[in-house]
């Protein structure tokens, strides 16, 4: 049976380097390529797909349809969303209420991605 595997994930920008920039610090991966059209970005043992940042004419102007849920590793939700805002994050509003679990934040250039309550360390626990 013939099946597909994610080979990597596409971000459209109108700053790819800034973008870039952000996702390496955030995910503390590394610029694998860097041209002025596209920055592919991923985790330097080369596992799992990466992110390759495409630059584009437009800037963004509506809530993504998919993004990136990002799971706290080594520390709290609380840390981890300190740290993606000093790394330039911002705080987002898409609709969501105020008793969900997840913090939604937003990257350079306003694209949302959230951050999980559980940590990487508390779900290994839980399927123990």
């Amino acid at each position: 049976m013939t099946t597909s595997a994610i080979s990597g994930i596409a971000i459209d920008a109108h700053d790819p380097r800034l973008v870039a920039g952000f996702w390496v610090a955030a995910l503390r991966w590394e610029v694998l390529e860097d041209s002025d059209e596209i920055v592919s970005i991923g985790p330097a043992d080369g596992q799992g797909p990466g992110i390759d940042v495409i630059a584009v004419p437009e800037a963004k102007t509506v809530k993504n349809r998919l993004h990136l849920d990002l799971r706290p590793d080594g520390g709290t939700q609380a840390d981890e969303v300190d740290r993606l805002l000093a790394l330039g994050a911002t705080v987002a509003d898409v609709g969501q209420g105020p008793d969900v679990t997840w913090v939604v934040l937003a990257d350079p250039e306003g694209n949302e991605f959230c951050v999980l309550q559980r940590s990487v360390q508390e779900v290994a626990a839980a399927e123990r």
